[in-house]
């Protein structure tokens, strides 16, 4: 197991340095070559032509490409100094650099809004788990009844219906028709839990309902396709009771595949769900990104992908050494 442990740890490490190679060159490697300018977006095209070239030289751009990464790279890991003459700026790490639109530096802004983002994705992720894997296991115990139709035609809406037309909807009916929930604002769990819940319930539910329709299907479908194999019936054969089948021996097996399909979405969302926070105005990691495109503000966005990336291949570990707990010959492969 421990060498298994290490072969998938190596894995997750090459992945993110491929991963900020690949990102770092789209996000300068490819613009220097076309001619653009960073130091441009970072000052002002109207700037003096002195204050751009200082610019130039404080933060590197002037450097070939192949410099430029590995001052990132030690930036991540050991910080980085930006100096221009005896104009000297640390950046600690991690060091995303410094935002082109506001000067500062991106990583605290980031870490400010993780824990939005940590919020919502989390809070959804145990709504969508148990939402949909309860209705797919009582559709494919229930299959062709109503209750599977009923089940499935609101999964079917649930992948269909996009986040900001059922979040926009549910604002209008929740929030200004009824008035049962108050208008989204993030609240900081430590400063008050109750507030913290009850302005997250929607988002939760909102981006819970997309995911449980997708969870709900898979489940079905695995769930049908392990009811058939010849240990669920030799269990029944001896006599188990239908719950220990279904909860001890069905459920288990079938539940292998979502706890891929699971990692990797909670690990995408970890980046920044971008249209749920633009829709209920969460400032986090996806509405940060959004205002960076906008504004050209490279860093950030560059911050805000590698961030995403690692919570993805951070993820994919964790469910890879789950495989290997639960299926000893995962560890062979």
């Amino acid at each position: 197991m421990l060498a298994y442990i290490v072969r998938r740890v190596i894995n997750a490490i090459i992945t993110l340095l491929v991963v900020t190679a690949v990102t770092f060159g789209i996000f300068f490697a490819i613009p220097k070559a076309t001619g653009s300018d960073p130091a441009l977006l970072y000052i002002g095209k109207q700037s003096d032509p002195a204050a751009i070239e200082g610019i130039r030289q404080k933060m590197g751009f002037d450097d070939p490409i192949y410099v430029q990464y590995g001052k990132f790279l030690k930036g991540l890991v050991a910080g980085r100094d930006y100096a221009n003459g005896p104009d000297v700026t640390h950046c600690p790490a991690p060091c995303f650099g410094y935002s082109f639109a506001t000067d500062q530096e991106v990583t605290p802004l980031l870490l400010e809004d993780i824990p939005v983002t940590l919020s919502l994705a989390l809070g959804a992720a145990v709504l969508w788990l148990v939402m949909g894997i309860s209705f797919g296991v009582i559709s494919a115990l229930r299959r062709g009844t109503f209750i599977d139709r009923a089940a499935m035609t609101t999964a079917l809406a649930g992948v269909s219906l996009p986040v900001y037309f059922t979040g926009l909807l549910s604002t209008a009916i929740f929030v200004y028709w009824l008035g049962w929930l108050p208008q989204g604002q993030y609240v900081p769990f430590l400063e008050n839990p109750a507030d913290w819940f009850v302005n997250l319930i929607l988002p939760w539910v909102t981006l819970a309902f997309l995911f449980a329709a997708t969870y709900a299907r898979l489940t079905r479908a695995n769930m049908l396709e392990t009811l058939g194999e010849d240990y669920v019936r030799t269990a029944r054969a001896k006599g188990l009771t239908e719950r220990v089948v279904i909860g001890k021996h069905a459920l288990r097996s079938g539940l292998t595949p979502i706890v891929t399909v699971f990692g990797l979405d909670l690990g995408a969302l970890l980046g920044g769900a971008v249209l749920t926070e633009t829709v209920f105005n969460l400032r986090g990691l996806g509405y940060q990104a959004l205002q960076a495109i906008r504004q050209n503000d490279l860093p950030i966005i560059l911050g805000v992908t590698l961030i995403a990336a690692f919570f993805i291949v951070f993820a994919n570990l964790i469910v890879d050494l789950v495989y290997g707990w639960i299926d000893p010959r995962v560890r062979l492969a």
